[in-house]
């Protein structure tokens, strides 16, 4: 998915935009695209930190996860590890907290990704 601006500057917009609305179809469409903007933004997180760890060692790794809180849990493979760190960071990051801000307006109003028909 491309968008027309970084997932963090989207998010941060969609989050402030959402603040001064009430209209549910208007909450729906922020909320969805600020989705696609949380899903790209975990994802460019995640190749980046592959790439950022590919030469590590899995003591290095652990240590990596262990400084952001996501242990190496025993059971977990590398893969599992490094999804695990991307995650954390990426749910430390403003952009990610934005889309929780953003996500918690809407459900003031009732409103989440879900269609009431799913409900």
């Amino acid at each position: 998915m491309t968008m027309d601006t970084n997932p963090t500057a989207l998010l941060l917009d969609l989050a402030a935009r959402a603040q001064d609305l009430s209209d549910l179809d208007a909450l729906q469409d922020v909320l969805a695209t600020g989705h696609r903007a949380w899903c790209e933004g975990v994802a460019d997180v995640q190749s980046g930190i592959r790439r950022e760890v590919a030469n590590l060692s899995d003591t290095q790794l652990a240590e990596r996860c262990s400084a952001v809180g996501a242990p190496w849990e025993p059971g977990m493979t590398r893969g599992e590890a490094v999804s695990a760190l991307a995650f954390a960071i990426w749910e430390a990051a403003p952009a990610a907290m934005a889309y929780t801000e953003l996500e918690e307006r809407a459900a003031l109003f009732g409103v989440c990704l879900l269609g009431e028909e799913l409900l």
